[in-house]
């Protein structure tokens, strides 16, 4: 009977403990506290029976709580006077029987009463108290629901009085109702009723907005059988559902749980536990996508979102998810994390594979870009895009060993004694990788001058990629200068191998006097070697502009100027008009133009000048495998 009909948590009213806490001699053996008992059994008689749906027809059709908030305060009033009153009745030995059935009558029809409440406004305002809507006002709701524990519920009356006066909107005040009933019922010893109403009608909407999201259970093999476009589109309606999820579905359910159950945790915990039950769900799937088996180039991007999703939203996981109740959703979170990470760190050394065994031994006509380079390239500034994130995971990661690369003209990105953080000396040592494998393929060329110019085209190629990408903040200016003389270097020995000999072909000084056998001489020897070299190098390729431009400029200068000068000083040295036009068969002008005209070839299937600065280009890049 005591655990049934009441709580000694139960706040006093009108009838102070003190007053009632006298010895039963003295309580019961007074008229005037026999009848200040009796009056308050009278009383809340009077206002429960009207509200009784099984006596009055209009009590059945009718919500105290809409119909009249002044007696709906009053009827919470007078239930928990009645609670109090039981309490002293049963407390004593010597008091009246009748009076304490008829309190316990009384409360229960009272209870039948605020069981219909607290349902009709669950049930009524359900658009009101959706996740979406709780959490957007959350902040107006908690000066009117939440309490003080030591406060009156005179005072709570009159708080959620003056708050409906000041012009309460109906989301405030159905959780202000539901906070007020839920309190009493609790407090009577109905918290089993109340719990199982809040229960039933909450988790429906909460399984609704789930499976609205897309969240559903899988198993590891219906993950693993899934076409990678399939799975794809699941991993981005996951991302959506995340965001949504944490923004509105579970932290909308947890403020309006942690409002209208404030005076136990443990009710308020329990209920939520149950209502959430598929975050559990929702918290699973990146675990089983992290375990699948296939794993195209694109996986480790979506990877990396449902990563960066899950830590972005850490803190909301461990505030709304924060009892041991719920300490399931936060480890599955947690452990989707770990494997996660692992499957990054899994995938780029998967990548770095792919570089290390392309095994082909294909040269790209004329210099150019090799398809290795603009897939790993591409892959890499969309790793950058994900630079923060890069650094929690790897920063965990060991040390790359140093292995037997062929680097006879790079210098290794931990060489430096200066410490680098673990994201730049991981991707530099990527790029490395990928260097050292076109140093190789560049040894294919039969052309010497070809294998430096192609060596140029792709570093400049990264170079590129690194200065309009974040790779630029990870990498740093000195990373990028380094290369950028290595571009210089291997230009400047293509321009000497391939156009040496016309360099050669000229005197040391153009102006220098010579007899006329002299100047044929010299002018036969330069025709043969500028004709040979452009007719070998007007098939090469320098996509990037304005490597092409430097190195056209450069040859210009020692080629153009030097022999405009040899010229003008020495065409009328090998005879006549007629003479001179049987050796000297090109004009500087004509010289510039043929110069001019140098890395213009369009570039073939194999090449490409420049890769495209969008995500998107990028990604369909990634899906195409390196085969050249």
């Amino acid at each position: 009977m005591k655990s049934l009909c009441f709580n000694p948590r139960t706040p006093s009213f009108s009838i102070s403990r003190q007053s009632m806490s006298a010895p039963s001699s003295s309580l019961f053996g007074t008229p005037r506290r026999r009848s200040m008992i009796e009056t308050t059994i009278d009383a809340a008689a009077a206002i429960i029976m009207k509200w009784d749906a099984e006596a009055s027809a209009y009590a059945g059709v009718t919500s105290l709580f809409y119909e009249s908030k002044s007696e709906a305060m009053q009827f919470i009033k007078s239930v928990n006077q009645l609670q109090e009153i039981m309490h002293l009745l049963v407390s004593h030995q010597d008091s009246d029987p009748e009076k304490l059935t008829q309190a316990q009558r009384l409360m229960q029809t009272a209870m039948k009463r605020l069981q219909k409440e607290f349902y009709q406004i669950l049930s009524m305002n359900r658009a009101d108290l959706d996740p979406e809507s709780v959490s957007t006002r959350s902040s107006r709701t908690t000066s009117t629901s939440d309490y003080d524990d030591d406060g009156s519920p005179d005072d709570e009356i009159r708080t959620v009085g003056d708050s409906i006066s000041d012009g309460e909107d109906v989301h405030s005040m159905a959780i202000s109702d539901l906070k007020l009933i839920a309190d009493c019922m609790i407090a009577s010893g109905y918290a089993k009723e109340c719990i199982q109403i809040y229960k039933s009608i909450r988790k429906s909407i909460i399984d609704e907005g789930i499976y609205k999201l897309g969240i559903e259970k899988l198993s590891s093999s219906q993950v693993n059988k899934m076409e990678w476009e399939i799975l794809d589109l699941k991993i981005k309606n996951w991302l959506q559902a995340e965001k949504i999820s944490m923004r509105t579905l579970f932290s909308g359910e947890r403020i309006l749980c942690d409002h209208v159950f404030a005076s136990s945790d443990s009710i308020r915990e329990s209920c939520f536990a149950e209502i959430s039950k598929g975050a559990t769900f929702l918290f699973e799937f990146p675990e089983l996508v992290a375990k699948t088996k296939k794993s195209p180039a694109e996986k480790i991007f979506r990877v990396l979102d449902m990563y960066t999703a899950i830590s972005d939203d850490w803190q909301e996981i461990e505030t709304i998810f924060a009892s041991q109740s719920t300490s399931a959703v936060r480890l599955q979170a947690l452990n989707s994390l770990v494997r996660l990470s692992e499957s990054v760190l899994s995938l780029l050394t998967d990548f770095e594979s792919t570089i290390q065994n392309n095994s082909s031994k294909a040269v790209i006509p004329g210099g150019g870009l090799h398809r290795l380079t603009i897939y790993s390239m591409n892959y890499l500034i969309l790793l950058a895009d994900y630079g923060n994130i890069l650094t929690d995971i790897i920063s965990d990661w060991p040390p790359q060993a140093r292995t037997s690369l062929p680097e006879p003209f790079f210098d290794s990105p931990d060489s430096d004694d200066s410490p680098a953080p673990a994201i730049s000396v991981r991707i530099a040592w990527l790029i490395l990788v990928l260097l050292c494998k076109l140093d190789g393929k560049s040894k294919y060329y039969k052309d010497v001058s070809l294998s430096y110019l192609f060596l140029a085209d792709n570093i400049q190629h990264v170079l590129a990629g690194v200065r309009t990408s974040n790779l630029l903040y990870i990498l740093g200016e000195e990373w990028i200068a380094k290369h950028e003389a290595k571009v210089r270097q291997f230009a400047a020995s293509y321009e000497r191998l391939a156009w040496g000999k016309v360099f050669d072909s000229l005197p040391e000084n153009p102006t220098a006097p010579m007899t006329c056998g002299e100047a044929r001489e010299c002018f036969r020897k330069f025709n043969i070697s500028f004709e040979d070299a452009y007719l070998k190098q007007s098939s090469s390729v320098v996509p990037d502009p304005k490597l092409r431009n430097e190195i056209k400029v450069s040859i210009g200068k020692k080629l153009v100027a030097v022999y405009r000068e040899f010229y003008d000083t020495h065409k009328s040295t090998v005879g006549d008009e007629s003479s001179a036009s049987s050796f000297v068969r090109f004009s500087p002008e004509v010289v510039g133009n043929y110069v001019s005209e140098l890395f213009s070839v369009t570039v073939n299937s194999e090449s490409s000048s420049t890769s495209s600065s969008t995500s998107s280009c990028h990604r369909r890049c990634m899906r195409s495998p390196v085969r050249v």
